[in-house]
């Protein structure tokens, strides 16, 4: 069976979403917005709600609302509203000491009834770095290392907990990196692998990688859950599916766009025109690059391989990150799903609808019967546990 989150990303993945007709520009400063969206995927029987965060305000605020509410704070609200779906939080190893980490995430996995899971992140920018005190980000490779030490005394604190102690034996450890260093913490520590691919076979490749990296770390491939990102528009023909995407692309602000793929490539883009490629001599190899490299490698590989304009590679990114982004009918949507899902390059999506809650309503009600009209999807939930919607055995060991 396939495994499904929803990202529960602000107002929609796509930079524009805010400004769509019906939504709510600032709906994602309030808990009910969230908590609404996470009923409607519980209903759906979706394995988890997921939230994206960083220990900054974005600057890029001028230009669209950001994440605006801390993730365990929302998710024990969605806890208290919710039975069965999973709830993972994203939380910095850079920037969070290990023993108040593992309190408060183990105390809400505790309080939802082993419903908790947490995405280890190593937190990419100078923004971040100044709001905690220092001049610059620490280096890419240190933030990784940093991150395998705190993980492990994390998971060992839940492990020696003899009160409130977790019913699926420990919090679920999600990970996601595509860089090399991050590669190796997924092996290393992750249970469930976010990534970010454009392609079916680099996808696959990668899934055998981190499979492959776990059993050299002595542990199972096969209990290893590779999720790539994907982004979500939903028409009930091919044409309204076309039209409401670029209706997005127009809504999105080029000020947005421009800023944020200039921080993903760590580059300036002032000067540049929007009917010229990215000059080749601004990009070094992604390896070499500070911040996120994942999105880097994936934002330089669409450049490398079809050279598009600048304006055109803000349209296909549409402000979104580099997910790859599939536009269609429920069931155009769920063919591409299938496809990946039986080809071996996917155990299931983190799904990150265009709009919220738009989008994930339109997701929830026609691509999710789509699935399990095909046998992909659960009907019903057999457990209560983040783990046992998963297929996660309880207790798994992570390598020091």
């Amino acid at each position: 069976m396939l495994h499904i989150n929803v990202n529960i990303l602000n107002a929609g993945v796509f930079g524009g979403s805010w400004r769509f007709p019906g939504t709510d520009p600032a709906g994602s400063f309030t808990v009910e917005h969230y908590t609404a969206i996470a009923r409607k995927a519980e209903q759906a029987r979706l394995d988890a709600v997921f939230l994206a965060d960083g220990p900054v305000l974005d600057p890029g605020i001028r230009h669209r609302p950001g994440q605006n509410l801390e993730p365990t704070t929302v998710l024990a609200r969605i806890a208290a509203q919710t039975e069965r779906i999973g709830l993972i939080g994203t939380l910095s190893s850079s920037y969070n000491d290990p023993a108040e980490l593992a309190r408060r995430t183990g105390d809400l996995d505790f309080v939802s009834g082993g419903r908790f899971g947490w995405n280890v992140v190593t937190t990419a920018g100078p923004a971040a770095a100044r709001n905690f005190g220092r001049t610059s980000e620490p280096e890419h490779a240190f933030r990784y290392q940093r991150a395998a030490v705190v993980t492990g005394q994390v998971v060992d604190a839940w492990k020696s907990r003899r009160e409130l102690a977790s019913p699926q034996g420990r919090p679920v450890v999600v990970q996601a990196g595509g860089s090399t260093d991050g590669r190796r913490l997924a092996s290393q520590v992750g249970e469930v692998i976010f990534s970010a691919d454009q392609d079916l076979e680099h996808a696959r490749r990668f899934r055998a990688e981190i499979r492959d990296g776990a059993a050299a770390f002595g542990r199972r491939p096969e209990e290893i859950v590779v999720l790539p990102g994907l982004s979500t528009v939903v028409g009930s023909t091919e044409a309204e599916a076309r039209a409401r995407r670029e209706l997005l692309d127009e809504l999105l602000p080029d000020a947005y766009a421009r800023r944020r793929l200039a921080g993903q490539l760590g580059i300036s883009l002032d000067g540049l025109s929007d009917d010229e490629p990215i000059p080749d001599e601004l990009l070094v190899d992604p390896d070499e690059a500070g911040g996120s490299q994942t999105f880097y490698r994936v934002v330089k590989s669409i450049i490398d391989r079809d050279r598009p304009t600048l304006g055109q590679l803000l349209k296909r990114l549409s402000g979104g990150g580099g997910h790859r982004i599939v536009a269609g009918t429920p069931e155009q949507i769920a063919d591409d799903i299938e496809t990946w899902h039986r080809a071996g390059a996917a155990d299931g999506f983190n799904v990150m609808p265009d709009v919220l809650p738009s989008g994930f309503d339109d997701f929830a009600d026609h691509v999710i019967p789509e699935l399990q009209r095909r046998g992909l999807f659960r009907t019903e939930y057999e457990g209560a546990t983040l783990r046992s919607h998963l297929g996660l055995p309880a207790n798994q060991e992570v390598p020091s």
